[in-house]
């Protein structure tokens, strides 16, 4: 089964060369046929994969890379990782369903399908990555296809949110590798398991602090932590849906993946220092991430800066520094992308609708008007905020539960504090989520902007329509010149989207079959995972109790 990890990289990566290689326009199934096959590889590794040595990398690959400097292409999955390689490969999937028949403005479907393509190697990549070169590598892969998708799909705001992504995370990184240098001086090696089974053994503890700062902080710039959080609601709110769905599910993910995977197993001394600090900024990115959202009237920027809150519970578990406290981190990061992916769907189809995210300009009683979205909608709600029975519930719990008991070398005072903190950030949480549902699902029905005109029916030999040849009368796309022609001449003729936004009897149509396709899957697994927890708990427990060397 090694020799499927290598399909699991090669499949995107074939299918993004072949675009290359051809010069037409691609079928609007090419994307989910593609990742369709990833995600395929992704469940047979899943079907193979040994439970009871999840805390164990499975079905590696481990060959010379460059052997003038012993690096190595060394790939592998344990508990830690399959979870988020399963939640990649099935939001990349889901993301290609929606485009089938929602594809966002700005043409070049051919260029979106290969920017797609090429992010979904690098994420699945980095959490394959058993390298710490090697996961660098394939953390960076993923900033220059993000960039371009919300450059050259996103809103009108998309070029400065763009290049604020781009730069923020380009000097998180920077330092992040910076802090892995540092470890491979100290020990002689960029092997990720034999480092996680060192415990940080022949790294001095300054130098275990100083690497576990200049690591910790490359990754939460992509957490997001709070204060460092700045680039991301921009980036949110002007990203199309698909952008949106995998920068809050995957990208963010891959921060924190990081700390339990590399910082605090391979510098325990260095993370014992810092964790009171890595909880004080959770908690803060909790409480500010709730007031923010209440402060808001669009609700994309709402969910984004909801990101920073739930997230932060993830940064807290990780803070504590115990096996429930990093559980409780490795489940909110598999709940997040869930909830927060189905969020973003939604939200992204009420603005192909109406061409507004702002919720006074949606008006009042969605449940009357759009009854099956407005569901979704209220469902998603409910479930990031935290209820019992539904996936969001469980991280934000034992976050809160390992603050109760941290690690021994953490005061408990302070965390107990902590631990206050994060349970009045649970009550914001659900006040902003709870006025936003009056806002838009219940009450009722306002008078809404109007939706957007039915479009001419498509010609008798295309189901597609030409995008319009000038940019928008607001003056321009908002990206430096090079792009700016680029999209220009997609409007002249070369990028085509289907008919849509769907308007029956002049009002929005409700729920369409693409969408129901790709939302139901993630609907299911709120439900699984809030249900029956043991069904992540069981994979991610053996690996963190190894990280952690608890016998």
């Amino acid at each position: 089964m090694s020799a499927v990890l290598i399909v699991l990289l090669a499949v995107p990566l074939a299918g993004a060369v072949l675009l290359l290689l051809t010069r037409a326009e691609p079928p609007r199934w090419y994307g989910a046929a593609v990742s369709g096959l990833t995600l395929a590889a992704a469940v047979a590794l899943a079907v193979a994969f040994d439970p009871g040595r999840a805390g164990r990398a499975q079905f590696q690959v481990d060959r010379p890379w460059i052997p003038g400097l012993a690096l190595r292409f060394h790939l592998g999955l344990d508990g830690i990782s399959l979870p988020l390689v399963l939640l990649t490969a099935l939001l990349t999937f889901l993301c290609f369903v929606y485009l089938t028949r929602h594809r966002p403005e700005g043409g070049r479907f051919r260029a979106l399908v290969f920017t797609l393509l090429i992010l979904e190697v690098g994420m699945i990549g980095t959490f394959l990555a058993l390298d710490l070169l090697l996961f660098f590598v394939f953390f960076e892969i993923v900033l220059v296809p993000m960039y371009f998708v919300i450059a050259i799909w996103g809103g009108a705001g998309r070029g400065p949110a763009a290049v604020k992504f781009i730069l923020y995370t380009l000097l998180g990184s920077a330092v992040l590798l910076l802090g892995l240098l540092l470890i491979w001086v100290h020990t002689g090696t960029l092997d990720m398991v034999r480092l996680a089974e060192a415990h940080g053994s022949g790294i001095p503890r300054a130098a275990q602090v100083l690497a576990f700062l200049a690591v910790g902080l490359g990754l939460a710039v992509k957490a997001p932590m709070w204060p460092l959080h700045t680039w991301l609601p921009a980036a949110h709110t002007e990203a199309p849906t698909v952008g949106s769905v995998l920068l809050a599910a995957v990208l963010l993910k891959m921060g924190t993946y990081g700390f339990a995977r590399i910082a605090i197993p391979v510098l325990p001394e260095g993370a014992a220092v810092v964790a009171p600090w890595l909880g004080a900024f959770a908690v803060a990115g909790i409480v500010y991430g709730s007031l923010a959202c209440l402060a808001q009237r669009d609700l994309k920027r709402m969910i984004a800066y909801s990101s920073v809150g739930h997230m932060g519970f993830v940064l807290l578990g990780l803070a504590t520094l115990t096996p429930v406290g990093i559980n409780a981190a490795l489940f909110g990061n598999i709940a997040h992308g869930l909830i927060t992916g189905l969020l973003f769907f939604v939200v992204g189809a009420l603005k192909e609708r109406y061409g507004t995210s702002e919720m006074s300009r949606l008006g009042g009683g969605l449940l009357t008007r759009l009854p099956y979205i407005g569901s979704l909608l209220t469902f998603a709600a409910v479930a990031s905020l935290g209820v019992p029975g539904l996936a969001g519930f469980w991280g934000e719990m034992l976050a809160l539960l390992g603050a109760f008991h941290p690690a021994p070398t953490q005061p408990r005072p302070l965390f107990l504090t902590f631990m206050a903190i994060g349970g009045l950030g649970t009550v914001l949480t659900a006040a902003y989520f709870l006025v936003m549902l009056s806002r838009v699902t219940h009450g009722h029905p306002t008078e809404p902007v109007q939706p957007r005109e039915p479009l001419p029916p498509p010609a008798p030999d295309s189901s597609e329509r030409t995008l319009p040849t000038e940019p928008a009368s607001s003056g321009g796309y908002g990206l430096p010149s090079e792009l700016e022609r680029e999209v220009s001449l997609a409007g002249a003729g070369k990028g085509t989207v289907p008919p849509g936004p769907p308007v029956v009897s002049g009002r929005p149509r409700d729920l369409t079959p693409y969408e129901l396709a790709a939302w139901t899957p993630l609907v299911a697994l709120t439900l699984a995972l809030g249900l029956w927890p043991k069904l992540l708990l069981s994979l991610t427990d053996p690996a963190v109790q190894a990280f952690l060397g608890v016998r």
